[in-house]
């Protein structure tokens, strides 16, 4: 399959682009609706949503810098080129945890209920990033004969 979904003006979208955009929708839309159902005010999780998300995305970039560091030494500018992609949700996660615990103390909001609400939308957008790393063939497991191995580049390996 191919990684690109379409052009618009010359510019690529990528399909893994399009599941990212998807998961931070639809997993707003399931924080939201948790939050509602727990008496928690949207508004606080919109508020702490406009925090966490970039420097989700941030800090899942950083991570993956930092563990690829010789990829960017010699052309440290590309390490703001976010449309090359090359995240790490490890980083994202910390990152997003960490403005939570700075935003939950200054709003006066407990930490672990609003962990609770959003912690079923981060689920969601490991599985769905998985569906963009297949189609981008990338992040798969060591070489099998079993079943459920998946072709990538001609060999069989298995999936993550």
């Amino acid at each position: 399959m191919n990684p690109v979904a379409f052009e618009i003006l010359g510019m690529e979208i990528r399909w893994y682009g399009i599941f990212i955009a998807s998961v931070f929708l639809i997993g707003t839309l399931i924080a939201l609706r948790e939050a509602k159902r727990k008496g928690i005010d949207e508004e606080v999780l919109i508020d702490l949503l406009l925090f966490a998300v970039p420097a989700a995305l941030i800090g899942a970039r950083a991570h993956y810098v930092i563990f690829s560091w010789d990829l960017y030494r010699d052309n440290p500018i590309q390490i703001f080129n976010f449309r090359a992609g090359e995240l790490a949700i490890p980083g994202g996660i910390i990152a997003a945890v960490v403005v939570a615990l700075i935003f939950c103390k200054v709003r006066k909001q407990d930490f672990w209920k609003l962990a609770d609400i959003t912690a079923p939308s981060i689920i969601l957008g490991q599985a769905i990033g998985r569906w963009g790393n297949y189609i981008n063939q990338e992040a798969y497991g060591t070489p099998t004969n079993l079943p459920w191995g998946i072709v990538i580049d001609g060999v069989k390996v298995h999936p993550t």
